[in-house]
């Protein structure tokens, strides 16, 4: 595990109209994770966002990124 996983442990991912998902960024706090979700969320752009807690292996729910 790095010390990114553990500093950072929360993940804000984007899925878009063709079901690719992507890492937006890693956050110390879910709070501070869902925030920037609903700030990108209310920017108008249809994207699916949604906040995940990295697991100690270093995944998450969503194990493959692009």
């Amino acid at each position: 595990m790095n010390d990114g996983t553990l500093t950072l442990p929360w993940r804000l991912i984007r899925e878009d109209d063709n079901g690719n998902r992507y890492s937006v960024g890693r956050y110390a706090t879910q709070a501070e994770a869902e925030k920037m979700a609903d700030r990108l969320d209310a920017s108008g752009h249809k994207q699916l966002y949604w906040v995940e807690c990295i697991g100690p292996n270093g995944q998450g729910a969503t194990d493959t990124l692009n």
